[in-house]
C-alpha cells in the first residue's frame, strides 16, 4: 500500500513538472522567436520614463483634422486583427491610433497571454496610454477636441481607465471589458462625453450579472450611456473577419460607427 503511495505522489509530482516545463517551454519560445508587436506597428513616441513606444497609425485619406480613436488591443497583444480594425475604422474617417500597451510582446497562445495580462503593470499601461493620447493631440491631421478610446476584452477595462482617469476623452467604448461597480468610482466619466459598452450574452468572463451591475452603477453615476448585450454570443465575438458579414458582430461594429457619429 506504502509503495502505490508512493507511486501516486511521484506521479503527481511528475506530471505537475511537465505542465509547468510545458507552460515555461512556451513562453521562452514565444519570447525568443515569436512575433513582436513592433511587427506591426508604424510610428513612436516616448513614455514617461523616456522609453521609446510603438504603436500603429490609421490615417483617413482627404483633408483633416479628423475625429480620433484610441483602439486598445486584447490580451494577445498587438496583433495583425487589430491592424485591420484600425484601418477600417480610418475608412471611416477617424485616425486611429492602436498603442502596444505591453512594449514589445504579442502571442496567439493563451498561456503567454495569460502570462503577460499578469505581469504587465496596470500602472505602467495607464501611464503609456496617456502619452499615446498626448502624441495624438499634437498630430496635425487629429481634431484634439474629438478624441475617444475604445478596447476589446483587456483592452476594453484598460480604455474603461482611461476614460475615468483622462478628462479630455470624448467618448469610452468597453467591448466585453473589465467593468467598474462602485459608482463613486469613474473619475472624469460623469463630466467628460458618454459611454458605450458592448457585450456578449452568453460571456463566461462577463455575466449577465455584472453587466446589469455595471450598467446600474454607470446610471448611477449620472454618466451618459448606452450598455448592449447582444444576444447569443459570447466573449470576443468582434473580430475583423465577421464585422463585415450578418450577424452580431457586424450589428455591434455598425452600432460603434453610428456612436461615433453621433457622439464625437
Amino acid at each position: 500500500m506504502l509503495k502505490w503511495i508512493r507511486r501516486l505522489i511521484l506521479g503527481l509530482i511528475t506530471f505537475v513538472l511537465v505542465v509547468i516545463l510545458g507552460f515555461a517551454s512556451v513562453l521562452g519560445f514565444e519570447a525568443v522567436f515569436g512575433v513582436k508587436a513592433s511587427d506591426f506597428t508604424n510610428v513612436q513616441y516616448e513614455a514617461e520614463d523616456g522609453t521609446l513606444l510603438d504603436g500603429y497609425l490609421a490615417v483617413p485619406d482627404g483633408e483633416g483634422p479628423f475625429p480620433s480613436m484610441l483602439m486598445v488591443h486584447e490580451w494577445w497583444g498587438l496583433n495583425a486583427d487589430i491592424i485591420e480594425l484600425a484601418d477600417q475604422m480610418a475608412e471611416e474617417g477617424y485616425v486611429v491610433l492602436a498603442p502596444d500597451t505591453y512594449r514589445g510582446p504579442t502571442t496567439s497562445q493563451i498561456p503567454r497571454a495569460l502570462y503577460l495580462r499578469l505581469n504587465v503593470p496596470d500602472e505602467r499601461v495607464d501611464s503609456d496610454m496617456m502619452m499615446a493620447f498626448n502624441y495624438l493631440t499634437s498630430l496635425p491631421e487629429v481634431d484634439a477636441d474629438r478624441i475617444g478610446v475604445m478596447g476589446f476584452c483587456y483592452g476594453g477595462g484598460v480604455a474603461l481607465r482611461h476614460g475615468i482617469q483622462n478628462p479630455d476623452v470624448q467618448v469610452t467604448i468597453n467591448l466585453y471589458g473589465d467593468t467598474v461597480l462602485d459608482p463613486t468610482a469613474f473619475g472624469a466619466l460623469p463630466d467628460n462625453g458618454s459611454l458605450l459598452g458592448i457585450f456578449g450574452e452568453i460571456d463566461d468572463m462577463i455575466p449577465l450579472e455584472e453587466v446589469e451591475a455595471f450598467k446600474q452603477a454607470v446610471a448611477d453615476a449620472g454618466i451618459e450611456h448606452t450598455i448592449t448585450v447582444y444576444d447569443g454570443v459570447g466573449h470576443a465575438f468582434v473580430e475583423p473577419d465577421t464585422i463585415n458579414e450578418p450577424g452580431q458582430s457586424q450589428a455591434a461594429w455598425q452600432q460603434i460607427l453610428e456612436y461615433l457619429e453621433n457622439n464625437l
